[in-house]
């Protein structure tokens, strides 16, 4: 019914608790989550998720917000995602919210995100925080509209939402939307399409309402699944059904493996 497209299950707060994880998820019928690559250093331990677990995918690329990590280039994103349980480049993109100063190396790690994707065929998964004007004008420049993507746990405007769809993204919701102060987050919520929407967690974070305080975990991703529905006057069952062929289309993932 349900999958999440994005998560970090190879973060500590997960350590030990993988088997309740997946069992949390049958329980709440979320088929799939996407464990998402934040750094080359730990990059083994997500893939050994995807590896292990036929119920998790795996993504590849390093996070805008870590500084003293591996570097990345084309050649390394592309080797680690001909991975078979490697559905994306990323999370990769721009954050002028938690850092500051000269962020230069920010933009350019970007654009070798970027590259690396269009060179494996691969969609992008971007992070844009405070950033929206460069994260687009990067994305138009690099022309990432080749591969597509998703723009992930997404906070900005509807303007913001209209121009990445227009070059192919899909825009993914996170238990942000649950929040009852969020009122220009659901209004763009109603303004998305469902065919352009996915839904996910970004656990250990942003757990939703009613869990809000509590480690996030991809079974909750159901409570997305409802606050949207109630926005867009649908049923949940609805919602569940198109964001999860929004995520097999987007990644390309057999039919067999998303059921």
């Amino acid at each position: 019914m349900f999958v999440d497209s994005h998560c970090h299950l190879d973060f500590p707060d997960f350590a030990g608790r993988i088997d309740q994880v997946l069992a949390d998820m049958r329980d709440h019928r979320v088929s799939h989550a996407l464990c998402i690559g934040v750094n080359l250093e730990d990059w083994p331990g997500v893939i050994a998720l995807a590896e292990r677990h036929p119920e998790l995918w795996a993504t590849v690329g390093v996070h805008p917000d870590y500084e003293t990590v591996i570097e990345p280039d084309v050649d390394a994103l592309v080797t680690r995602a001909r991975h078979p349980r490697v559905l994306a480049i990323g999370e990769c993109g721009l954050d002028y919210y938690r850092l500051s100063g000269d962020l230069g190396w920010q933009r350019e790690r970007f654009r070798t995100h970027i590259r690396a994707a269009i060179a494996c065929g691969k969609p992008l998964v971007v992070h844009t925080r405070a950033a929206a004007e460069d994260t687009l004008a990067i994305l138009k420049e690099e022309d990432a509209r080749r591969v597509g993507g998703v723009m992930h746990c997404f906070t900005e405007t509807q303007t913001v939402a209209e121009a990445a769809m227009a070059m192919g993204f899909y825009i993914s919701f996170s238990g942000i939307v649950t929040f009852k102060n969020a009122h220009a987050l659901k209004d763009v919520a109603r303004a998305v399409p469902l065919e352009r929407m996915l839904i996910e967690t970004d656990a250990p974070y942003l757990a939703p309402t009613p869990h809000r305080g509590k480690t996030n975990q991809p079974a909750w991703v159901s409570h997305v699944a409802e606050a949207i529905a109630l926005l867009k006057g649908r049923t949940v069952e609805e919602i569940g059904q198109a964001t999860s062929a929004n995520f097999m289309r987007l990644f390309g993932v057999p039919s067999g493996d998303g059921s």
